[in-house]
């Protein structure tokens, strides 16, 4: 099960010339786990979340290059199956949008 958090271009915040999500995973993570198991599942998440640390999943981010005009789906090697990507694509609003996939050493788990 893909788990997300994302925010609107307008809503992202400039990172150098690229505009990314505000919130990083540990905080959204954080404030995941303190819902605690019943309300996750009452909110449609999983309730692992709240027995586990973030970097336990795969996890990615998605960041928008204002220069080239691309989105960059940065995504752990678990995550960079077509079937996810594709999932991804559709859950951030990316289809016909500039796309790419790439790794990064941040985005990576011991799964």
């Amino acid at each position: 099960m893909l788990v997300i958090d994302r925010t609107s271009l307008a809503g992202a915040e400039a990172y150098g010339d690229c505009l990314t999500h505000p919130r990083g995973h540990h905080e959204v993570w954080e404030a995941w786990r303190k819902l605690g198991a019943t309300m996750l599942r009452r909110r449609g998440l999983p309730p692992a979340i709240a027995g586990h640390e973030y970097e336990a999943f795969p996890r990615g981010r998605v960041v928008y290059m204002r220069g080239p005009a691309l989105f960059t789906l940065y995504a752990d090697r678990h995550l960079q199956r077509p079937e996810a990507i594709a999932e991804l694509v559709r859950l951030f609003g990316l289809a016909g949008e500039r796309h790419a996939v790439r790794s990064d050493a941040h985005y990576r788990t011991n799964t």
